[in-house]
């Protein structure tokens, strides 16, 4: 059944095993048998902490809007040199120049009559419902208050732009409720017109309206500051105080005086 070769191979002794192979076989089985490191996973990482905090927060929001007025400032500064370099280069604007209208007692009243005083002038209208009144008023206070710090060195003046209905007369009755300084003026429709014209002043009256039409009249509101040379210094508007006025009233008249020796 079996060869010869087979019969020898069953017949001869096997080897036993030695202690260096059972060794390795046995650390191999106890390696195996080890609890293995388990993998990582984002559930055993630690939390990751993040930078942007309330307090981080709190002072970005702060740290913005301190440069946003930072830069505000800034820019409000150039651009006042930038205005005032403006002022020194081109000077004080073209308002103002030669007019001759008639006041309400009928006298002449021209340009030269604004010189030797500080002059306030306001153009308007007897019809005007309330804008005129007010300001009037407003120039009357300021008046008062300027003459009782620096004495009667200030000469008001009203302009009537309606001169269709506004004669002499009528302005004489009208500022009778204002100042008791005033001069009322008022002239031609042209004469109007030129004097508008030389103080920048717009005004909507119609050239051919007669006394008896009824309609508004548009125009500038202000109240212009004129020094003792007849010169343009300043253009008061609705939204200036009282307050304003007497201070750059007395800054104009300090300067004057430095350069000049007197008020006026």
């Amino acid at each position: 059944m079996f060869s010869a070769v087979s019969r020898r191979a069953l017949r001869l002794p096997r080897a036993p095993l030695g202690p260096r192979p059972l060794e390795a076989c046995r650390r191999s089985c106890l390696s195996y048998l080890e609890p293995r490191r388990p993998y990582s996973t984002s559930e055993n990482k630690a939390p990751v902490q993040s930078a942007f905090t309330p307090a981080s927060a709190a002072i970005f929001i702060v740290s913005g809007i301190g440069l946003l007025f930072y830069f505000r400032y800034e820019k409000a500064k150039v651009i006042e040199q930038q205005e005032k370099r403006a002022s020194k280069a081109y000077g004080r604007p073209l308002v103002g120049g030669p007019f001759s209208l008639t006041t309400h007692l009928g006298g002449t009243y021209t340009e030269q009559d604004l010189l030797g005083k500080w002059s306030f002038v306001y153009f308007g209208f007897t019809n005007c419902p309330d804008i005129c009144p007010a300001e009037l008023d407003k120039m009357g206070l300021a008046l008062d208050a300027a003459e009782k710090e620096h004495g009667a060195i200030f000469n008001p003046v009203f302009v009537s732009v309606d001169p269709a209905r506004d004669s002499p007369s009528r302005i004489a009755v009208y500022l009778k409720d204002f100042h008791p300084a005033l001069t009322g003026l008022v002239g031609s429709y042209d004469a109007v017109k030129a004097v508008c014209k030389a103080y920048r002043v717009y005004f909507s009256t119609p050239p051919n309206a007669k006394p008896e039409d009824d309609y508004l009249v548009d125009h500038s509101i202000f109240v212009y500051l004129m020094d003792p040379k007849g010169q343009f210094v300043e253009a008061f508007g609705q939204t200036v105080t009282i307050d304003e006025m007497l201070k750059k009233i007395r800054d104009e008249i300090a300067t004057w005086k430095s350069e000049t020796g007197q008020k006026v």
